[in-house]
């Protein structure tokens, strides 16, 4: 899943892009490069992020989708929104085929009805609070026992409104420590009790480069470790923002595990 962020502020500058010639330039290269699918965001979610509003938000994944249309047509397309009126309208309007909520329904009760109505697939993430503040939210008994309790009991609540198809994300470095992070990629397999696809997020985030003393544009190596540990765990789907380097670890491990049969 490759990283279209329409945004002037996400937190690695080198995924930032706002006109459509700049956007439709990254669409192609991502599907040049083996994308499988384009996540587009309009909001960054890194905190201390501007709040913006829904008609602004909305306004930014029109120029990412209007982009993917033009250059990939054929494309499978993720919205990355907690917004259920925002979602609405990329699914009426550009044909997106999955929403992304990195809140799991928590800042928009409306958004389990609305994704059911859709009819689309829907990522839930675990996260607590809000962006702003979610890393004051970071006290668990047990981190993996409790992120995989709350997604169940939300998971549950999604298909009795009807949603149908339901991918899991742990949420990589929302309202979790850097120690909690790696607890969870650790036991990543066991996300997979829930019966749903795993996503991980894990690309460029601070769990790599804060602890290495590094900044985000240092943090491919390690982003590349990660997401081929992620995919040996049970990972899915890895959400990236370099997809050449993360298609390159998706063909090498099927050569391994070919290897093992």
């Amino acid at each position: 899943m490759g990283i279209v962020n329409v945004t002037p502020d996400s937190f690695y500058e080198g995924s930032r892009t706002e006109c459509l010639r700049d956007v439709c330039l990254r669409v192609r290269a991502m599907r040049e490069a083996g994308a499988q699918c384009v996540d587009v965001g309009g909001y960054s979610s890194r905190p201390g992020a501007d709040d913006v509003s829904a008609d602004e938000e909305y306004r930014r994944l029109a120029v990412g989708l209007e982009a993917v249309r033009l250059e990939w047509p054929e494309a499978v397309v993720s919205v990355d929104t907690f917004r259920a009126d925002v979602a609405r309208r990329c699914v009426e309007e550009w044909g997106a085929d999955i929403i992304n909520d990195i809140s799991g329904g928590t800042l928009d009760p409306a958004m389990g009805e609305t994704v059911a109505a859709l009819r689309v697939a829907y990522v839930l993430m675990h996260m607590r609070g809000t962006p702003a503040d979610m890393q004051t939210h970071t006290c668990y008994d047990d981190v993996v026992a409790d992120v995989i309790r709350d997604l169940a009991f939300k998971a549950d609540t999604l298909r009795s409104l009807g949603v149908a198809d339901i991918i899991i994300d742990p949420g990589f470095g929302f309202a979790k420590t850097v120690e909690q992070n790696y607890r969870l990629l650790a036991c990543l397999g066991e996300f997979r009790r829930l019966g749903c696809p795993v996503l991980a997020g894990l690309s460029r985030k601070s769990m790599i480069w804060r602890p290495l003393g590094l900044t985000p544009a240092e943090a491919l190596p390690g982003t590349i470790a990660l997401d081929t540990v992620a995919l040996m765990h049970g990972a899915d789907i890895v959400r990236v923002h370099d997809v050449a380097e993360a298609v390159q670890s998706v063909r090498v491990l099927q050569l391994l595990r070919d290897s093992e049969i």
